[in-house]
């Protein structure tokens, strides 16, 4: 066994970035979409609605890959928690938490805007979160693909990232709005004075890959086919008079449902070290392995070997200035070493 110090130019850190389908099948496109009446009826069901993969109820293994919640200012679409408090709901709950995540300002309101026109508020939104287990850091801009279908009426909606030449940065992080389009552009305008993928009431929401969410604008899906939402042929605003807020959680699941696709990829950037270790003519020539050393005179057994020794590098092993070894990487093959040869072996760490 030999050792050598390491030198500073020995030393290299490199960032990859590794893009995968985020659903658990493995496949880049959802198509089927199922619900538990189990998780409707408890008590998380006042919050939000669980998607699975495939029926919980006859199959065991179905896991949830992303949930739906509904967010309303006053509070509107659920029961109160007490009825002495009036606007004190789920709902209003649900809004501030995603008020204060986004933005990080209890006072700031949902907007969104098309350009050259004045921004557009909505008191109300629907929001998507995907299941923490299925995606390593974040959303991928330019993935999301996601069909919304009411009745006769199909829109395609993506984010805008690859339109933008400026990121635009929220307290959570990156922010893209949501438009009609797909792969990250959207489609050309068709509607005078309306910027391209956007609606008279705005972006179709929000895209925020940095915590994996997705925000809905219903002002702009509750606008008429004609004007590109989902208001001809199906309902597609929120019922803000019913108190049982699985009522708007089940309208966009039925949106998503009668579409059948949902397509959308998980971003991770992996981190590795190259260590590349120098072993020059002089070095590592012998062994202490016992076949090669006398247990009892401490000498090499082989005459031969005294002179012209050969010895095969099988493993490089990393340790600190403690000499506590902390990693080991195995060759692919014996790496024949003697006088006359050098070698140089690449480490790759990856974390």
């Amino acid at each position: 066994m030999s050792y050598f110090r390491l030198d500073p130019e020995d030393l290299v850190v490199s960032a990859d970035a590794a893009v995968q389908p985020l659903w658990s099948s493995g496949n880049a496109t959802q198509t089927t979409f199922f619900t538990s009446s189990t998780q409707e009826n408890s008590t998380q069901g006042h919050y939000y609605l669980s998607i699975y993969d495939s029926d919980p109820l006859t199959n065991t293994t179905a896991s949830v890959q992303f949930d739906i919640t509904f967010g309303d200012v006053n509070g509107s679409g659920s029961a109160p928690y007490n009825s002495l408090v009036e606007g004190a709901s789920p709902t209003r709950t649900i809004y501030g938490q995603y008020r204060n995540l986004i933005f990080g300002d209890e006072n700031k309101s949902f907007t969104f805007t098309v350009t050259g026109q004045s921004a557009v508020t909505s008191s109300n939104f629907w929001v998507i979160n995907f299941n923490r287990t299925n995606y390593k850091e974040h959303l991928f801009p330019g993935s999301l693909n996601l069909r919304l279908q009411s009745g006769s009426t199909t829109i395609n909606l993506t984010d805008n990232s690859k339109d933008k030449t400026v990121d635009t940065f929220v307290d959570a992080g990156r922010i893209y709005d949501i438009v009609s389009g797909t792969n990250g552009s959207a489609f050309d305008s068709s509607f005078a004075g309306v910027t391209a993928g956007f609606t008279i009431s705005g972006s179709y929401g929000y895209f925020l890959p940095d915590i994996d969410t997705i925000v809905l604008n219903p002002l702009a899906l509750g606008v008429t086919s004609s004007a590109g939402g989902l208001g001809q042929g199906g309902n597609a605003t929120p019922n803000l008079t019913n108190t049982n807020p699985s009522a708007n959680f089940a309208t966009m699941f039925q949106y998503i449902n009668g579409a059948g696709y949902f397509q959308i990829q998980s971003e991770e950037t992996i981190t590795s070290d190259y260590v590349f270790c120098r072993v020059r003519n002089s070095q590592a020539n012998y062994s202490v392995n016992p076949s090669f050393i006398s247990s009892s005179t401490g000498e090499i057994i082989d005459s031969v070997l005294i002179n012209s020794p050969e010895v095969y590098i099988t493993a490089v092993g990393m340790y600190n200035d403690s000499n506590e070894l902390l990693a080991v990487a195995k060759l692919s093959r014996p790496l024949r070493k003697d006088f006359t040869k050098e070698a140089l072996v690449r480490v790759k760490l990856d974390f």
